[in-house]
């Protein structure tokens, strides 16, 4: 008996097309990247800093810094339809790890329902003003 051919297998199928979210940030633009990217069941948001998008200040206080990021993350999260809710991995870099705690009571509200695996880094960001830069990934709600 001779061997069945082979099949050729399926392509994949595109179910939920890639989404890019934009803040409006001319960073965005000017560095080639979007806010967050929703992709299979999943929204990816980039490492996210303390800046005021709507004045392009940036607060000179870690904790001002930690909720203007976190607010931003927030209202991307909420275009993609999901929400810090259903963040499921967080990642935290500061440049000066003594800063870290003052933050804590921030981070611990914004993720008390979702409770997601999180790590934080101690690395140099972009511009000295910078004291955080957090990046998450959610799952959108079923």
């Amino acid at each position: 008996m001779a061997p069945k051919p082979r099949q050729k297998p399926a392509p994949a199928s595109v179910k939920d097309p890639v989404r890019h979210i934009s803040t409006g940030s001319p960073f965005e633009a000017r560095i080639g990247y979007s806010r967050a990217v929703v992709a299979d069941g999943l929204v990816h948001v980039a490492g996210t800093t303390g800046y005021d998008y709507a004045t392009m200040t940036m607060p000179e206080s870690i904790t001002e810094q930690c909720r203007n990021a976190l607010a931003t993350i927030g209202r991307a999260l909420t275009e993609a339809g999901t929400s810090l809710d259903h963040v499921v991995r967080v990642r935290y870099i500061l440049p000066d790890k003594a800063d870290w705690p003052v933050c804590w009571p921030l981070t611990a509200e914004a993720f008390a329902t979702a409770r997601p695996a999180a790590t934080m880094i101690v690395a140099g960001l972009q511009e000295p003003e910078m004291k955080i830069e957090i990046e998450v990934t959610a799952r959108l709600p079923a």
